[in-house]
């Protein structure tokens, strides 16, 4: 299948790969790029308390993706656990009947698990955890989708087809299983930016406050932003931002305040500080900051995330192979990078972290591992939890 540079980059001198997606580069904009906040003192926030189900006794599942139809893949979906004191994780098996699981999320009621099959004729399959039963597949409308989200209310399934550039929705019965498809929308506008063949959706995520969702495309180096019909299941585009042209943009994580967002982009090598405003839904870029990736290595970043209490951002690198470290300061405003962390594997595709924001995990694509990393609340340091843990092509991590 081949027909992906997400899944190329990944497997270049590595891996050969022989199909979809998996990390790529991107394109142009069309929206004014603004500045959102000035430099200031740190704020300092306490870390905040665990979930209440984010117990931290006993072992906690550990669901990894993978792709079957690469070389040296895996066979599905790896079922794992870990010991959410000592980051310790244990094989338990692996859930078959999925092909090409790249990336993999949550029912918000912890009680299913959906997989895209990152393939030229992209699916979503929804799966039941508590016997692991395959609760039934739909198409996407598209290739190669590699990112998914479960809306909020628990109602609608959303995923991000990145070979062909376009954006679905599906209904989630009362079951949890994926119904026919209510909406689809093609990123036909701009135009593909310097050095890409169209549009690449990369994320598509639901806003803090529910009111919008919004889609990331490496292909325009546009974030497009929507409203869902949550009766009828349809996307509306409400606006557009755009980067600079060729940045690329691949990953979008929101601050818990909601007024901010932080931006990853592939190509270009940056990351960006975001102002959001909830009510019309429009993204203000700011100015590309550096990933900490210095020297001659080529450095691609894949997934930026944010602690619970909004202090502090990690970036995973891939290339550089290493962690950014960010304070979050200014309310979300403003990005100070604190230095890298070295990921202990090679090309580190996805970060999670658990429940109750103790441990990161990172998917490390060409070493076949995943890491995992205690973190200090207080001072946003990262302590490898001994040796990572192997896995074959490992590309997404869904510690529950």
């Amino acid at each position: 299948m081949g027909f992906s540079r997400r899944r190329f980059l990944g497997t270049l001198a590595a891996l050969p790969a022989a199909a979809a997606c998996s990390s790529s580069p991107g394109a142009e904009g069309d929206a004014p790029r603004g500045r959102p906040g000035t430099p200031g003192k740190e704020s300092r926030r306490p870390s905040p308390s665990p979930p209440a189900s984010a117990s931290r006794s006993g072992p906690r599942p550990l669901y990894l993706g993978t792709y079957t139809s690469a070389e040296g893949g895996g066979t599905g979906i790896a079922v794992a656990s870990y010991d959410p004191a000592t980051g310790r994780v244990s094989a338990a098996g692996t859930l078959t009947g999925v092909a090409d699981p790249s990336y993999l999320a949550a029912h918000p009621n912890g009680r299913i698990v959906y997989a895209v099959s990152e393939r030229a004729d992209g699916a979503v399959t929804a799966v039941r955890l508590a016997d692991r039963k395959i609760l039934g597949s739909r198409s996407t409308g598209g290739a190669g989708p590699c990112h998914l989200s479960v809306h909020p209310g628990g109602r609608w399934l959303l995923s991000a087809n990145y070979a062909s550039g376009s954006v679905a929705v599906h209904p989630i019965d009362a079951s949890g299983a994926p119904g026919e498809r209510t909406g689809l929308v093609t990123h036909s506008r701009p135009a593909p930016g310097p050095g890409q063949d169209g549009p690449h959706a990369h994320q598509i995520l639901t806003s803090p406050d529910g009111g919008h969702v919004l889609a990331v495309d490496l292909g325009t180096d546009t974030v497009y932003t929507y409203r869902l019909d949550e009766r009828k299941g349809t996307l509306t585009e409400v606006a557009r931002a755009g980067t600079r042209p060729g940045a690329g943009p691949r990953h979008l994580t929101f601050h818990p305040g909601g007024r901010y967002a932080y931006l990853a982009n592939e190509v270009d090598d940056t990351v960006a500080v975001c102002a959001y405003d909830p009510d019309s839904g429009r993204l203000d870029i700011g100015e590309e900051q550096s990933t900490g990736a210095d020297g001659d290595v080529t450095n691609y970043p894949a997934q930026i995330l944010v602690t619970a209490d909004g202090a502090y951002a990690f970036l995973a690198n891939r290339g550089h192979d290493s962690l950014a470290r960010y304070a979050v300061e200014e309310d979300g405003a403003r990005l100070r990078l604190l230095g890298t962390v070295p990921v202990a594997g090679d090309f580190p595709r996805q970060i999670a972290f658990s429940p109750d924001g103790r441990l990161l995990f990172t998917a490390n694509q060409r070493s076949g591992t995943v890491s995992v990393f205690h973190v200090d609340g207080a001072s946003g340091g990262l302590r490898l939890a001994g040796e990572p843990y192997a896995s074959p092509v490992a590309v997404c991590a869904l510690p529950l």
